[in-house]
């Protein structure tokens, strides 16, 4: 796809993203997420380069042309394979290829990538620049503020002087540590305390790079508070669980003009990509599953999800599930407008 069809940014690229999100923030969602926000960027779940080199590319690479703009996320630490995942990112199209050294699975540690790559720095280096001499896409860094016992302020400037050394502008950082032993996943994304106060020292330090907050961001008027010393903020499990939260981000966050679509409208554009999906033999759970928290608190929501949820995986259902789940919401709520806050952003 050329650059020219990739929708135009007039303002940092990062001023919000949704954050990857390992089984949430596939293609569906993506495209879903899309009919709710123009601007907002969108990232792929991690996906390793092993499963890129080794499996299925399209499977694992394809994307739709709506989800601009939209960027590939990788899980590994061998350079020469990071940048071969890379040059093909170019070539599907991506924007922008960022490099995990965030996830804190005993999956992802074992595997000598994820947020053990804290520990290592100069490995991290080594795969940026192998990453950008393999493109001309942005090579972005996703990653904690530390790691067990190397969580300092010390250890995270480190890291980020010897990543930046190697060409990298970007970091979006978890304002969390991990424990890579004694704490799950889920665990690490609640128990360790979550400290702002770090990452706007880091952005404080390091002004010339861009620095994007992610962790326990819930809404756009926190997302705008952040903004205030933050270059982005990547909202996580708030923007799969409540979606309608990104209707008002084209207006809110990037200054943009007009009328924010609202939940039939976002829904009735979704549509036709989920027809196109059942033409293919996709069953229509796997599209609709994301849309379940579309009217998260309003009246209708539990005929909303449980009319998907109990006849969406049946094999050869279509869209008049979706039509008979609609029903049962009333159209107050379905036509009900967003609601902007108090001020446009700058």
């Amino acid at each position: 796809m050329s650059a020219a069809s990739r929708p135009s940014r007039t303002l940092p690229p990062h001023r919000l993203s949704v954050a990857p999100m390992m089984d949430w923030t596939d293609r569906h969602c993506r495209v879903f997420h899309r009919t709710l926000t123009r601007r907002t960027l969108l990232y792929t779940e991690m996906v390793t380069t092993g499963a890129i080199l080794h499996g299925d590319r399209d499977r694992h690479l394809g994307f739709d042309r709506v989800e601009h703009p939209v960027a590939l996320q990788l899980g590994g630490s061998d350079p020469a394979a990071l940048a071969e995942c890379t040059r093909m990112a170019e070539d599907y199209g991506y924007d922008e290829v960022n490099l995990n050294c965030g996830c804190p699975s005993d999956r992802v540690s074992s595997g000598s990538f994820g947020a053990c790559l804290m520990g290592a720095p100069d490995v991290v280096a080594r795969a940026v620049e192998a990453m950008r001499g393999a493109t001309g896409l942005p090579v972005t860094v996703k990653h904690r503020i530390g790691i067990d016992d190397l969580d300092s302020y010390e250890h995270l400037t480190h890291f980020v002087r010897t990543v930046e050394a190697a060409g990298c502008q970007t970091f979006i950082v978890h304002a969390r540590k991990a424990w890579l032993s004694g704490l799950s996943p889920k665990e690490n994304r609640e128990i360790p305390p979550l400290r702002y106060e770090v990452v706007e020292q880091l952005k404080a330090d390091f002004p010339h790079l861009t620095v994007v907050l992610n962790g326990g961001v819930l809404d756009l008027a926190q997302t705008r508070r952040a903004l205030s010393w933050a270059d982005g903020v990547m909202i996580g499990r708030a923007a799969y669980q409540t979606p309608f939260l990104l209707a008002t981000a084209d207006q809110d966050i990037f200054g943009e003009s007009g009328v924010p679509v609202t939940r039939r409208g976002a829904i009735e554009a979704f549509l036709p990509y989920v027809a196109g999906q059942l033409s293919a033999g996709q069953p229509l759970n796997r599209m609709m599953k994301h849309t379940l928290g579309l009217f998260a608190g309003q009246p209708g929501a539990r005929h909303w999800k449980r009319t998907l949820s109990e006849q969406g995986h049946r094999e050869g259902t279509g869209l008049e599930v979706v039509r008979a789940a609609l029903e049962g919401v009333p159209d107050e709520v379905l036509d009900a407008g967003a609601v902007l806050t108090e001020a446009q952003p700058a």
